[in-house]
């Protein structure tokens, strides 16, 4: 420390009565690590427990295990893929329900109560709430699992909002993998909630075995928001928020939707959708919709389409990874890198068609 450094605001000549001094700073210890040396300080992941972690429902050692696979780290990738891997036998036992909405017709609450009646059954139940990332730390804003106290405290629950980390419509990367995760830890229903922006819902029916669309009565949306794409890719339609004096209309859309769905072609094989009202705030009709997807999963797997879903969206998954990963691999090579900026500056120019540059650049490859 060095006494002659005082601040500029001291007068000059002043003796100890001015006990105010600069001191150097000092470096953190982890400001001097080499880039090799942090490398080595990332999480430590040890299979063999996260699996007997998993398999016996230990929830600290679930969230460890997503953790891992959601990790964007080079390292972390192998041993996640083989912890999938290992728990693969122990998964696809459960009943996956997709769940959308617009934002405000109460899915949260919806997914609690409905959450809660199921654990009252003998249940254990994941929810995976897909989160929109902050736009500054790029990090899950965390207000699904707020707003679902009573069932995040619930021993027989599991509650991970998930990050979308800028992905189109909100759909988290890893959910797929976050399913087998859950599925291997015993828990018999999984629950997945969309931001419910309109991009998503077809992932999300990608990855499901039923999908749940939640309406809301009186919005003025009843017939014009049967759009023929969002409605085709649900099994139910619930509508919202039948409590109070909305209960008339809530039975007033219900009819309209009902009406409509004769016109429309459903979801899915050997399966009629429906539309049904609920209070989420109340409970009533929640137990009735848990009836409604039992039915579902008797008459779809008597039929054979519970299991060909399930076939399909396991071989679209993997055509998703192998185009993600061929995607991948072209824009990392160098002689692309170097020629896309010129391409795209002869494109923007209009010196080269656009499907001309495109097969140029190919020849880079």
């Amino acid at each position: 420390m060095d006494d002659k450094r005082k601040p500029e605001w001291v007068p000059d000549g002043s003796g100890a009565e001015y006990a105010s001094m600069i001191v150097s700073g000092k470096k953190p210890a982890s400001a001097s690590l080499t880039h090799s040396q942090k490398a080595r300080q990332e999480p430590r992941y040890d299979l063999k427990a996260l699996f007997e972690g998993v398999k016996a429902s230990e929830r600290s050692m679930l969230s460890k295990a997503i953790t891992l696979i959601e990790s964007n780290s080079v390292s972390h990738f192998e041993k996640g893929q083989e912890l999938l891997k290992q728990l693969l036998p122990l998964s696809g036992s459960s009943i996956r329900i997709g769940i959308t909405g617009v934002p405000g017709v109460g899915k949260s609450t919806f997914i609690e109560n409905f959450g809660l009646s199921l654990i009252e059954q003998g249940f254990q139940v994941a929810v995976l709430a897909i989160d929109p990332s902050s736009s500054i730390s790029k990090g899950s804003i965390l207000g699904d699992k707020t707003r679902m106290e009573l069932l995040s405290r619930h021993p027989l629950s599991f509650i991970r909002p998930s990050p979308s980390a800028g992905v189109l419509g909100g759909v988290a990367r890893k959910t797929r993998e976050t399913i087998i995760l859950c599925e291997a830890a015993g828990y018999d229903v999984i629950l997945i909630e969309t931001v419910g922006v309109g991009q998503s819902e077809t992932t999300v029916r990608s990855m499901v075995d039923f999908f749940l669309l939640m309406q809301l009565a009186g919005a003025g949306d009843e017939l014009q928001g049967i759009k023929k794409g969002i409605i085709e890719l649900a099994d139910l339609i619930v509508v919202n928020k039948a409590d109070g004096d909305n209960i008339q209309r809530a039975e007033l859309a219900k009819q309209e939707y009902n009406n409509a769905l004769h016109y429309i072609r459903h979801a899915t094989e050997a399966w009629q959708t429906v539309a049904v009202t609920c209070s989420a705030q109340t409970g009533a009709g929640i137990h009735e919709i848990w009836e409604i997807i039992q039915s579902f999963r008797v008459a779809t797997r008597k039929s054979g389409a519970f299991q060909k879903r399930r076939i399909s969206q396991n071989t679209q998954w993997f055509d998703t990874l192998v185009n993600e990963f061929v995607l991948h691999s072209f824009y990392q090579r160098d002689k692309i890198k170097e020629a896309l900026p010129d391409f795209r500056r002869k494109v923007g120019s209009g010196e080269l068609p656009v499907a001309m540059a495109v097969t140029e650049l190919l020849k880079h490859y």
